[in-house]
């Protein structure tokens, strides 16, 4: 196991690696911006150092200085969480040349896998059932030709996309060509990739994702699937596991799951992973994406399996195998729910300012992933995510009315933030039933 890692991040999810490595006896190198100064997860690893300004580009996607802390500190591997340059190749291979182990599969699989036109075709040659669509576009003429052939509703995505953006839909044939201009210039000011590709917009439909957990000697085991339908704008909102949709079966769920695994074995995937498939009410599934990292929505997975992700995230990447591991041990047991805790105005605008009050609720299987305290300062610079509340029970119903308390119980004074958007989502007949889809947003009140 390593002894030292730099978690190249900020927020709840720094202060769940910093966790994981405290339990295994790992030291932690935290990096901080200088608007994270007294930041938790910089207060809590057993080395702390600044690297740059409050934005990003200034720090947490400064290549440079975190290579530079990584070398000085002697760790000897850098942990990216999520966002950032948790998909970054050239990182990964940055940190490859400089002797250090990047915790996540190899920069030629990131590569492969983050260009969503070429981890479709790699789908499609693992076996994999792939949405119809076409290869990278090359005008805006292209975009309508192809939008008449498949046949509207289509989606342009951008092949570097991520967290929504580089996603336009086109109802029109004659609309395709300012969506695709759209898209690509979206995606190349965010990912500075503008390639586009189109898929069928398929709805109503489930979003439905299978975790993987891969090692360096060929093993990867699927670890249950997550019901991710609850978005708004591309967004994941909330998420459950396993999925209510009474649509998959045993056998289709199985068939999923052998999908995924066959996916990342052909690719050779080592560490944690995320196969993302949309499924149809009439029992068929598509692939749509590969997540090379740790997920936003990784401890649903680890209360219904009973599996810390994180630290086999770590020892994997230190080169441990999974020779311990049966799929047929792998059991999902209860079931478990996610809301994401967001600085957000009823109208979805960012809120940003110090906390003055918090209360957390608790009790058995109650988890609050976050970073916030009494005096912390919630930056404008960042992700609006201040937290993950996750409850887990027996059954799905007992669930939902632990989430309920949970949210009630849960005070956060000196931001807004959506607690009372959660509780109507809990509240919607269709999520009640179990059948929902990823336009439920869209008719949430209805």
């Amino acid at each position: 196991m390593f002894e030292k890692i730099l978690i190249a991040n900020r927020g709840e999810v720094a202060v769940r690696i910093i966790r994981a490595c405290k339990e295994m006896g790992v030291k932690t190198v935290a990096v901080y911006s200088t608007a994270d100064a007294e930041a938790l997860h910089a207060t809590l690893a057993d080395e702390a150092y600044c690297i740059g300004g409050p934005r990003a580009s200034e720090s947490y996607l400064n290549k440079n200085a975190l290579l530079t802390v990584a070398l000085e500190s002697g760790a000897s591997a850098i942990h990216p969480g999520y966002g950032f340059l948790s998909e970054n190749a050239d990182f990964a291979r940055e940190c490859r040349e400089h002797g250090l182990v990047f915790i996540g599969p190899s920069p030629e699989i990131m590569d492969l896998m983050g260009d969503k036109d070429q981890a479709r075709r790699t789908a499609k040659a693992a076996g994999v059932p792939i949405v119809p669509g076409c290869d990278l576009l090359e005008s805006p003429e292209q975009a309508e030709e192809e939008a008449r052939r498949i046949g509207c509703p289509v989606l342009v995505k951008a092949r570097a996309g991520g967290g929504g953006r580089g996603i336009r839909k086109v109802l029109r044939p004659e609309d395709a060509p300012a969506a695709y201009e759209q898209a690509k210039a979206e995606s190349e000011a965010a990912f500075g990739d503008g390639e586009c590709y189109m898929e069928k917009f398929i709805s109503p439909a489930h979003h439905i994702e299978v975790q993987i957990l891969g090692d360096a000697y060929g093993n990867v085991f699927s670890l249950g699937e997550r019901e991710c339908s609850v978005q708004r704008r591309n967004q994941k909102l909330l998420e459950e596991s396993p999925s209510p949709c009474p649509a998959l079966t045993p056998e289709i769920r199985e068939h999923m799951y052998e999908c995924a695994r066959n996916l990342a074995k052909s690719v050779g995937y080592q560490g944690l992973g995320t196969i993302e498939f949309l499924f149809s009410d009439a029992g068929e599934f598509w692939f749509m994406e590969m997540n090379t990292r740790l997920q936003v929505e990784h401890p649903i997975t680890e209360f219904v399996t009973g599996i810390d992700l994180v630290k086999w995230q770590l020892r994997v990447a230190a080169g441990v195998e999974l020779k311990d591991f049966r799929q047929e041990d792998i059991k999902i047991s209860g079931h478990a729910i996610e809301c994401r805790i967001n600085a957000e105005t009823p109208d979805f605008l960012p809120s940003a300012g110090d906390i003055t009050m918090l209360h957390v609720p608790n009790g058995p299987w109650v988890r609050f992933d976050s970073a916030l305290y009494v005096g912390c300062s919630v930056p404008p610079y960042y992700d609006s995510l201040l937290g993950k509340l996750i409850v887990y029970s027996r059954t799905r119903e007992e669930a939902i009315r632990k989430m309920r308390s949970a949210l009630g119980e849960l005070v956060i004074d000196g931001v807004d933030y959506n607690a009372d958007l959660q509780l109507d989502i809990l509240s919607n007949p269709k999520f009640l039933a179990g059948n929902y889809h990823t336009n439920l947003m869209e008719h949430l009140y209805e």
